[in-house]
């Protein structure tokens, strides 16, 4: 399924929908502190379900390296190992490596329609390793952009920029130990700079996220 965008205000929770099918507006648009949203076209995700992390499932023991415990501060090109659940079925322990937080232009944002003037996008780009060999394909992972200080942007997307920033589910033999992908996570400011990659899946690291810096 291909999702198509929308823009959600603080103001009035307005709704503009790209194409013919529109996001599941209970996903991103649910967060209380990062408004407005919006959101653009995403990857097909056969699996039809939303990633979380969850520290208390038995796939969460270490496996390649001690799982980061929330709140755990890390430079880009670090590996960190982090439990991961996907869905009801599919749970392990994955290793993430931020590669690049990159400034894309104004002008990249043109899919998402007016509302998105004056956002600048930013590229999170990681590689997502398989630690605990259990089976994960098709699942996706998602980062979050974050201000140098760790705050929030003030924007929530969804989806990526084909081309630009890519979200790519695991493939298919994602089910064994060693087995990666590269992915990109799609975040934008209206302010100040991204600096921060930031992974909040499950109640743990929502409280206390994992933080790539610079």
């Amino acid at each position: 399924m291909t999702h198509k965008g929308r823009i959600v205000s603080a103001v009035a929770l307005t709704t503009l929908t790209l194409g013919l099918t529109a996001c599941n507006d209970g996903e991103d648009a649910a967060s209380p502190q990062e408004s407005p949203s919006a959101s653009a076209p995403a990857s097909s995700d056969p699996g039809g379900k939303s990633p979380s992390a969850d520290p208390s499932d038995d796939a969460a023991a270490p496996a390649g390296g001690d799982v980061a415990a929330p709140g755990t501060k890390f430079k880009i090109g670090d590996r960190a190992v982090l439990p991961f659940k996907y869905g009801t079925t599919k749970k392990g322990t994955v290793a993430v490596t931020v590669t690049a937080i990159e400034k894309g232009a104004e002008a990249d944002m043109a899919p998402f329609g007016d509302k998105a003037k004056g956002m600048t996008p930013y590229y999170i780009r990681m590689k997502v390793e398989n630690v605990g060999g259990t089976d994960l394909s098709y699942a996706s992972l998602r980062l979050r952009g974050k201000l140098a200080g760790g705050g929030p942007t003030g924007v929530i997307l969804v989806g990526d920029l084909p081309g630009k920033c890519d979200s790519e589910t695991a493939p298919r033999d994602f089910t064994t130990k060693g087995a990666s992908y590269e992915t990109c996570s799609l975040s934008a400011t209206k302010t100040d700079p991204i600096a921060v990659a930031s992974f909040e899946e499950g109640d743990a690291y929502s409280a206390g996220p994992v933080l790539w810096t610079s």
